[in-house]
């Protein structure tokens, strides 16, 4: 057990990272535009996530795991590895980078080392959703923009009551937001080691239960958690800041927009409900937070004219977005290597 614990480490490493980088990013505009504390945001961001990832966390892992099956601890252990320090060597660089790009970049790299054939469909899905969620951030974003201010502009609200009600909806939408955000990602964290969760269903007084699944989610939930609070606050300030001078109303239709898009890529209820009326769904897949904000953020700026919008930040981050599954999925590959043939470890069966 002692040796499974340490196998798992990587994974609680790479929650902290996806803490530290895309967890932020819920919180980062409203901090950014100081309506909210760190500290407020860090614990209802931390409550909020656990809870959206033991509760909500299995949906998205499902395409996740389509896309390579891990079989071995020690493989496991060195894909969520080479994606947290991928990350954590982007978050360094003070770049909103995709936790969900860094862990298929990784799981890819498994699959060249050990001969597995990776699905095209899964991968089709999921690169198609690095494109489509920003784009559909700014779109949600690039609409509340006009909704909102229809409405502001029919209501006579004073400065001090509407500063008041901008900070409570910053709250409750950055809630809603990790809430959305550990249904999402959580898989990102704990995906690779379900086919291999050493943890038995835990049943408590005949009325309360956790699965394997569950113990795995929680765990990365209290790591990402971890994350928030250590080492957040640069990304946030980059975020809320560089792109694009938000004022507060924008920052609350920012982080209302991203919110939308993880809910929708993680949501089976809403999938399930879709699917019995006939209507069209989306595939339930880990999608990046950054993405969704930056986006978001594009779209506010798109609607004031794109007129200080900071391209050379925006093309930074694009290029930290293009990197990521790259040095992941080579990463992968060396450490793979290394833990095989010079710990002994095996790390495909």
């Amino acid at each position: 057990m002692a040796l499974i614990l340490i196998f798992l480490s990587s994974g609680l490493f790479l929650g902290w990272s996806l803490g530290a980088n895309d967890a932020a990013n819920i919180f980062g505009t409203a901090v950014g535009t100081k309506m909210l504390r760190f500290g407020t945001a860090a614990i209802v961001g931390s409550i909020f996530v656990i809870i959206g990832a033991v509760v909500s966390g299995a949906g998205a892992s499902h395409t996740l795991g389509k896309l390579g099956a891990v079989n071995a601890i020690a493989g496991s252990f060195t894909v969520a590895f080479s994606a947290a320090f991928t990350v954590f060597w982007m978050t360094k660089m003070k770049l909103p980078v995709s936790t969900s790009q860094a862990v298929v970049g990784a799981i890819i790299g498994w699959n060249l080392f050990s001969g597995k054939p990776t699905d095209a469909t899964a991968l089709t899905k999921i690169v198609t959703t690095w494109v489509v969620c920003p784009v559909l951030s700014a779109i949600f974003s690039f609409i509340l923009f006009f909704i909102i201010k229809k409405i502001l502009k029919h209501t006579r609200i004073s400065i001090i009551r509407m500063d008041s009600y901008t900070r409570a909806a910053l709250l409750i939408t950055g809630a809603f937001g990790a809430y959305s955000l550990g249904a999402n990602n959580i898989a990102n964290v704990m995906g690779v080691f379900i086919p291999v969760s050493p943890f038995p269903d835990i049943h408590i007084a005949g009325f309360f239960s956790l699965s394997s699944v569950q113990i795995l989610f929680l765990l990365g939930a209290l790591a990402i958690a971890v994350g928030i609070f250590t080492y957040s606050k640069r990304v946030m300030m980059t975020v809320g800041n560089s792109i694009f001078k938000l004022s507060p109303i924008a920052a609350f239709i920012v982080v209302l927009s991203s919110s939308l898009v993880l809910f929708l890529f993680a949501s089976t209820a809403l999938q399930t409900w879709l699917l019995s009326h006939h209507l069209p769904t989306w595939p339930l897949v880990p999608v990046s937070s950054s993405q969704a904000v930056v986006g978001a953020i594009l779209g506010i700026g798109l609607a004031k004219s794109g007129r200080n919008i900071d391209f050379s930040v925006i093309g930074k981050i694009g290029m930290g977005w293009v990197a990521t599954p790259l040095v992941s999925g080579a990463l992968s590959f060396v450490f793979l290597s290394i833990m095989q043939n010079l710990f002994m470890q095996p790390v495909f069966i």
